[in-house]
């Protein structure tokens, strides 16, 4: 309860849908620990204190909908995705839970965001109800980030290769910042990124699956 009032249901969106066109193969399906990338982020989502995760998928994205599984997500497919990024957030936005208060956004190409960094979001949004709920690392905004659905129209009217970024900004003002410890998440955009998540996730004391 907050408030004396029900908790407000949040969301998960996970943003999965590119074309991986730098790196020239589906980092959804990078080896890490013995498992596609993408499973790790699915899996720390459904982790977390959400009501549903949604995952959007576009090229490719039977064989990563086979490759991932059935965790308990609910897949939508975006037609458009060579369109830009602002197609897939548009479809993940679409397929919210009209019940849900909030989505936090994630990226499918950040395993090393846990629930943990989820739930501190969920949390701020039930205490403070602010629009705009965004780790920060150090003094840094970063992902994921939390959006209510009192900004959603802004979100579907995001046109080209776009994500949410200038919707957080137009709002920063009433924005709350949760501090997160450690380094901001970083894309897995090309081999060298992929390397250095191989290195980090090995520092961690965890398996990498590879040799």
């Amino acid at each position: 309860m907050v408030h004396g009032r029900p908790t407000p249901l949040v969301s998960g969106v996970i943003l999965a849908a590119g074309g991986s066109s730098r790196l020239g193969r589906p980092k959804q399906l990078l080896p890490l620990a013995g498992e596609p990338l993408l499973r790790h982020t699915l899996r720390n989502a459904l982790a977390a204190h959400l009501h549903e995760v949604v995952l959007v998928l576009g090229r490719a994205a039977e064989e990563i909908a086979g490759a991932v599984g059935d965790l308990g997500q609910r897949t939508v497919v975006n037609p458009g995705w060579a369109q830009g990024q602002s197609t897939s957030l548009r479809a993940g936005v679409g397929a919210v839970d009209p019940r849900s208060a909030a989505a936090v956004f994630l990226l499918g190409d950040q395993p090393q965001v846990g629930p943990l960094v989820i739930d501190a979001l969920v949390g701020a949004f039930h205490a403070s109800g602010a629009p705009v709920v965004q780790a920060r690392y150090g003094a840094s905004p970063g992902n994921p980030v939390l959006i209510g659905r009192d900004l959603f129209p802004e979100l579907l009217a995001v046109t080209g290769d776009r994500g949410a970024r200038d919707v957080v900004r137009a709002h920063g003002d009433r924005a709350v910042l949760v501090p997160i410890g450690g380094e901001s998440p970083r894309d897995v955009d090309t081999e060298d990124d992929f390397r250095a998540l191989l290195a980090a996730w090995g520092r961690c004391g965890i398996d990498t699956g590879t040799s």
